[in-house]
């Protein structure tokens, strides 16, 4: 066969197939008419957050601070009268982050870093608006700040989200990434209870691949209804830039830091007043323990809530109101939780025993925000 026709043929043979096929689907569907029915009744799919972010993004803010720095120069010959005088200099520093709406009255959940040691703080709206923020208060410890501006007509976002964040959840993260303007980034929840990162005190991040710099911190994380459902707070990386792991404040622990910082001025938290370290592979297999579970308890304060509920250094503590514990984080994370006054039962190991102790949690101690 000559090489024309052998191209030809190579042309007609796909469309000619494919009019069988087809014919023998239609011929098939026919058939079957619910199966016609329900294929051609199938909604479409829409690949579009453009509402959700409208809805969302107007409470996401872009937050500028200033700080005033003065340093001392070194001394150059001057009079006699002036010459024990050194000159001071100042520097204005700035820096740029993200915030969130989260009432009418005004109030603006951030992160701590992005306030901490400013004299000055400004917010942008993404409608033009411009205001001095007022510090509220704030939470080292979770890396949270409360902030107030008086604007009429806020937009506000929703806090009220429909059930716990799912590994697996599409979330959108809002900000001010670079200093670039209002930004939005898609990915996944990547895991939940992320912990032992070293980034606060007491840690429950949600982790993300949605993109996150510079500039996003304190910025909005929600999901695909534009519920809030987090701070974004950090990334890991190791150069500073971004590699697709990002940490974000659960919605649920920000608004619970904001009601206190409202109510107390503070945040009150739960205290055991121990320290503690998370069990290894080698203390386990030395303690006698079964698993490398819960925490080793370091340090007692005199007259603590455990020094008072007869927990000893040395104690292994492996589980709380029956739960058993990970690490020492989780534990920490629990006891924080409870409101002072309340009564837990924590089961520790000693000299290789089980036994369980009752304790009535005390008040944490405000933490220090140097």
């Amino acid at each position: 066969m000559p090489d024309s026709a052998m191209k030809a043929l190579k042309f007609l043979v796909g469309p000619v197939l494919a009019g069988i096929v087809a014919g023998i689907a239609v011929l098939w569907l026919n058939h079957n008419g619910s199966a016609t029915q329900s294929s051609a009744a199938a909604p479409p799919v829409v690949h579009s957050y453009a509402d959700v972010v409208a809805r969302a993004a107007p409470a996401v803010v872009n937050i500028y601070t200033t700080q005033i720095v003065t340093r001392r120069q070194a001394a150059v010959p001057r009079p006699f009268l002036d010459q024990y005088q050194e000159p001071r200099r100042e520097r204005i520093l700035s820096s740029l982050g993200s915030g969130v709406i989260v009432s009418a009255e005004g109030y603006i959940l951030t992160s701590y870093h992005v306030i901490r040691d400013a004299d000055e703080i400004l917010v942008a709206l993404s409608d033009g608006r411009e205001a001095a923020a007022r510090v509220m208060g704030t939470d080292p410890e979770t890396d949270l700040a409360l902030l107030q501006i008086s604007l009429e007509r806020l937009p506000v976002i929703n806090l009220n989200g429909d059930g716990p964040v799912r590994v697996g959840d599409v979330v959108l993260a809002i900000g001010n990434p670079l200093g670039v303007g209002q930004t939005v980034s898609m990915g996944i929840a990547s895991a939940t209870g992320r912990s032992n990162l070293g980034i606060a005190t007491f840690e429950n991040f949600i982790q993300t691949d949605a993109a996150i710099n510079r500039g996003n911190s304190g910025g909005a994380l929600i999901d695909t209804f534009g519920n809030l459902i987090g701070i974004n707070t950090a990334i890991l990386s190791t150069d500073g830039s971004w590699e697709g792991i990002g940490f974000a404040t659960p919605a649920t622990t920000a608004r619970n830091v904001m009601n206190d910082l409202i109510e107390h001025g503070r945040v009150i938290r739960g205290w055991l007043g121990v320290t503690v370290k998370d069990v290894t592979p080698a203390m386990a297999s030395d303690l006698g323990l079964r698993e490398v579970r819960g925490g080793l308890i370091q340090e007692i304060a005199l007259q603590g809530p455990a020094h008072q509920g007869g927990i000893r250094p040395g104690d292994v503590l492996v589980g709380i109101e029956g739960q058993l514990l990970r690490d020492g984080y989780e534990a920490m994370n629990i006891i924080s939780a409870a409101r002072p006054g309340t009564r837990l039962e924590l089961t520790v190991i000693r000299s290789r025993e089980e036994i369980v102790v009752t304790v009535e949690i005390g008040t944490r101690p405000p933490a220090s925000e140097s």
